[in-house]
C-alpha cells in the first residue's frame, strides 16, 4: 500500500530547555535528553526530535529561526519501502542512515525521509456522552482529564512559495503516492498518505507564498482533551495561536498553540474519515477556516440601554 503515517519529525531549535519543557507541558512521553538534543513520543510510538546541533543526513534550513528540518513517513512493507525509496531518488540524492531510514529532500527544501512504520498499539477509550435517546452513562460524573497524552501525530502543514507549487505537491502525489483529498486554489492542497483514512495527512499551503512550518497536529481522543489540553498549556504560559474551533475542511475540532521550535501546534480530535470513494474536491475559492469557533462576550462591559 506504501506510506501509512508520519514515523518522526526533526526541528532545529536554539533553546532546548524551553522546547523540552514545552512538549512535556503538551504532553508527548520524553524518551531521550542529552545537553544537545531530546526525543520524545506520542502513544502510538512517533517521535518528535529536538537539535541544537543538527547535521547531515538533514538539509539547509528552509527558513531562519528554529523550524521543521524533516519528515519521515512510515511505510508499511519492505517491498514498497523499496520502491518509494527509488520513486523518491530519480533526479535527488537519497541516504541511507544506520537506523534503517532513507533521506532525501522535497521540492521546496524540506527534509524527507523514508522508513517502515513501527505502529504501537493505543488503548484509546472516549469519553462517554450522553444525549436524548442515546445515553452512554449512568450513576457516575465526569471527572477532569486532568494530562492530555496525544495519540498520535495525524497530520503536518508545511508552507511553499507559489512558484513552483505544482511541482511540490506532484513529488508527493507521482512519486510517493498520496492523493489530493480537498484542492483550495488560493490556498493549498490537503492530502492524503495511502494507508491513512483522515480526510488530510498533509497540507501544502502556498497562501503564504514563502517557504515553512506552518504546523504539526496531534490527535487526541475526544473534544474534551482538546479543551483541557490547551487549557493546560495556557496555564504554564504558553501562548493560544488560535481560539477554539471547529474546521471546514477535515471537519476535526482544533485548538492551536505558538511553538517555540517554530511555527504551531495543534491538538486535533474528530477529523473526518474518508476512503477511496470519496472523489477530489476542488474550491475556486478559500472555505470558511472554520464550520465555528469559540466566541464570548463575557468580558465585555455591558453596553449603555440605548
Amino acid at each position: 500500500m506504501g506510506i501509512q503515517r508520519i514515523e518522526s519529525v526533526t526541528y532545529a531549535i536554539d533553546e532546548l530547555d524551553t522546547c523540552v519543557r514545552f512538549f512535556d507541558d503538551f504532553g508527548l512521553l520524553p524518551l531521550e535528553r542529552t545537553d544537545e538534543h531530546a526525543v520524545f513520543e506520542t502513544r502510538t510510538g512517533q517521535t518528535l526530535r529536538l537539535d541544537t546541533e543538527p547535521g547531515p543526513p538533514l538539509p539547509p534550513p528552509v527558513e531562519p529561526g528554529p523550524t521543521l528540518r524533516q519528515v519521515v513517513w512510515g511505510v508499511d512493507t519492505p517491498p514498497e519501502l523499496e520502491r518509494l525509496v527509488a520513486a523518491a531518488g530519480r533526479d535527488r540524492t537519497v541516504r541511507e542512515d544506520a537506523a534503517g531510514v532513507f533521506h532525501t529532500v522535497d521540492e521546496t527544501g524540506f527534509g524527507t525521509g523514508l522508513t517502515l512504520a513501527a505502529p504501537r498499539p493505543a488503548d484509546v477509550t472516549p469519553r462517554p456522552a450522553n444525549t436524548l435517546g442515546d445515553v452512554n452513562r449512568w450513576n457516575t460524573g465526569l471527572t477532569p482529564i486532568t494530562r492530555v497524552r496525544p495519540l498520535r501525530m495525524c497530520h503536518v502543514a508545511l508552507n511553499i512559495p507559489k512558484a513552483g507549487r505544482g511541482e511540490a505537491v506532484a513529488f508527493y502525489v507521482e512519486r510517493l503516492g498520496f492523493r489530493p483529498t480537498d484542492i483550495v486554489e488560493p490556498m493549498g492542497v490537503f492530502l492524503q498518505a495511502p494507508g491513512d483514512d483522515d480526510q488530510h495527512t498533509m497540507l501544502l499551503c502556498h497562501r503564504p507564498d514563502k517557504a515553512g512550518v506552518n504546523h504539526v497536529a496531534y490527535e487526541v481522543p475526544g473534544f474534551d482533551d482538546v479543551v483541557e489540553g490547551g487549557n493546560h498549556m495556557i496555564d504554564q504560559g504558553w501562548r493560544e495561536a488560535r481560539r477554539l474551533g471547529r474546521h471546514t475542511v477535515g471537519s476535526n475540532v482544533f485548538r492551536f498553540l505558538h511553538a517555540p521550535c517554530g511555527g504551531r501546534v495543534e491538538y486535533a480530535a474528530d477529523m473526518d474519515r474518508v476512503d477511496d470513494s470519496y472523489e477530489t474536491r476542488v474550491h475556486e475559492s478559500t472555505p470558511p477556516h472554520h464550520i465555528w469557533a469559540l466566541r464570548t462576550n463575557r468580558d465585555q462591559q455591558d453596553a449603555p440601554a440605548s
